[in-house]
């Protein structure tokens, strides 16, 4: 990825929160990096150099800025909005892919050998998938470090690494002090809320309209999955390495977050599904200004500047939901998937739930979503819905349990679109819905939507489907964030 001198250098003149995570600023002279809106000194232009990730700077041989903390700073918004192989490799490393199945394992989920995926990363990124991967292990680390009280080993290898040795080297290379001087900085206490509990801060772009987020949610959330109270949503979750509940409160420049994890392996993926979930990593003033742009939305953006895209913690789940509220009211499909989830075993809680912190996660029953071959082997008991859904169901999810269908945050959505269309009972609309919430593609508009047209009519927009396609190409690549606008209009 190029990056432009003159631009990037205004932005860190200017510190300008809105490029966070899009470049990062190497200062040669203090052998730092930084975020561009570190409130430090605007360095002088001689001592300056551009990265486009983290891990580049830290192969350059610079440490991460103390004062802006570049490393927790938000991901990048064109990995979320790019689908090809390089986005997609990126959001399979923030998963976890690389440190569970290795640089082999993340070649094989994208279709290339290794050595050409190195080299397609370098060229965009500055930086390998291991260097990739490692970056995002120091940025582990330091969150267990300084907000639980785990031993230094047991974080080494909870934050994947593969000894202890390796981790101290990185530690100190990455932010330029020993392991222990961090927890020393931090106070030395970790943050209360009992045993595998972690509080953290999920940074954004602002602005962001939480409100819009928890009302979509708080709609359709099932019970003892997940539930929204006081401005807090609260949900299980299933992790590579086990069981999981969060608790996600928006505040002003951050998502406070609480994860209560059976395995601190699983943190990493926690993260990553809590921030694709909320849509943290969208740059909400490129979208509003486009949207903005057309004089039917240009009230409604200004109205309620920031809204996101409600995503999935995992692909399936968006899938099947879809599927199931096909030709039918939320609160239906609501009740269907209830008497899914009753029918199938309960997992266990994932930790000791004991609690001592601001944040209560101990709602009775919060488990994660059915898996698709659980999905799969349900009695036609279990599915309250006519007997061609049904079947539409266990397709699906034998295709997704073999690995045919591909809904994982690296899936190619154009395939993904194609193989789901393949599925008998799975037309357009719902592939369209799986590819917005399940994969994140930005641009998707579901034109003969009910909702989507009684929205446009509300905002003096065609409502045939055709038109109003042809009209929404100005909104491109942004048309799903005007379809959650034109949802919230009717």
């Amino acid at each position: 990825m190029e990056l432009d001198f003159e631009r990037c250098y205004r932005a860190v003149d200017s510190r300008d929160q809105r490029f966070d995570g899009w470049f990062y600023t190497g200062v040669t002279s203090t052998g730092i990096y930084c975020r561009p809106s570190c409130p430090a000194m605007t360095p002088k232009r001689q001592n300056v150099r551009f990265f486009p990730s983290a891990a580049a700077a830290q192969g350059a041989g610079l440490r991460a800025c103390r004062r802006c903390r570049p490393d927790a700073a938000p991901g990048s918004p064109q990995w979320d909005v790019r689908a090809d192989v390089v986005g997609r490799a990126v959001r399979l490393i923030a998963d976890g892919v690389v440190d569970r199945d290795g640089v082999p394992g993340l070649a094989t989920r994208l279709g290339y050998t290794e050595r050409h995926l190195h080299r397609m990363l370098r060229a965009e990124l500055g930086a390998g998938p291991l260097a990739l991967a490692r970056a995002q292990r120091a940025q582990t680390a330091r969150t267990l470090i300084e907000t639980t009280g785990l031993g230094m080993a047991e974080i080494a290898f909870a934050a994947g690494f593969g000894s202890v040795r390796q981790f101290n080297d990185t530690v100190r290379e990455v932010f330029g002090t020993a392991p222990s001087e961090l927890r020393v900085a931090r106070g030395g206490r970790p943050v209360a809320g009992g045993a595998g509990t972690i509080t953290l801060r999920l940074a954004y772009r602002p602005p962001l309209h939480a409100a819009a987020l928890l009302d979509f949610l708080a709609l359709r959330a099932l019970p003892g999955v997940e539930e929204v109270r006081d401005g807090t949503y609260r949900r299980g979750l299933r992790l590579p390495h086990g069981a999981a509940e969060v608790a996600l409160t928006p505040a002003a420049g951050h998502v406070s977050a609480t994860l209560r994890l059976a395995d601190m392996r699983d943190l990493a993926p926690a993260v990553a599904r809590c921030r694709r979930l909320l849509d943290l990593d969208a740059d909400p003033q490129a979208i509003d200004e486009t949207l903005a742009a057309d004089p039917a939305l240009a009230a409604a953006v200004a109205a309620e500047p920031g809204i996101r895209l409600p995503r999935a913690v995992d692909g399936f789940e968006a899938a099947l939901r879809a599927v199931v509220g096909q030709q039918v009211s939320v609160r239906s499909a609501r009740t269907t998937l209830t008497r899914l989830l009753t029918a199938a075993p309960v997992p266990p809680p994932p930790v000791d739930h004991e609690v001592d912190g601001d944040v209560d996660l101990r709602t009775p029953g919060l488990r994660g979503f059915l898996r698709a071959e659980e999905v799969a082997g349900l009695p036609d008991s279990a599915f309250g819905m006519p007997a061609g859904r049904r079947e539409t169901v266990r397709a699906l999810a034998r295709a997704v349990a073999s690995g045919e269908i591909d809904l994982d945050p690296g899936g190619d959505r154009e395939e993904v679109v194609r193989r789901l269309t393949a599925v008998p009972g799975i037309g357009p609309w719902t592939a369209g819905y799986v590819a917005m919430r399940a994969l994140g593609d930005p641009d998707v508009l579901l034109p003969t939507d009910l909702a989507v047209r009684r929205g446009a009519a509300a905002l003096g927009l065609p409502t045939d489907p055709k038109t109003l396609d042809t009209h929404a190409e100005r909104w491109r690549p942004w048309r799903s964030y005007a379809v959650i606008r034109l949802w919230r209009a009717a």
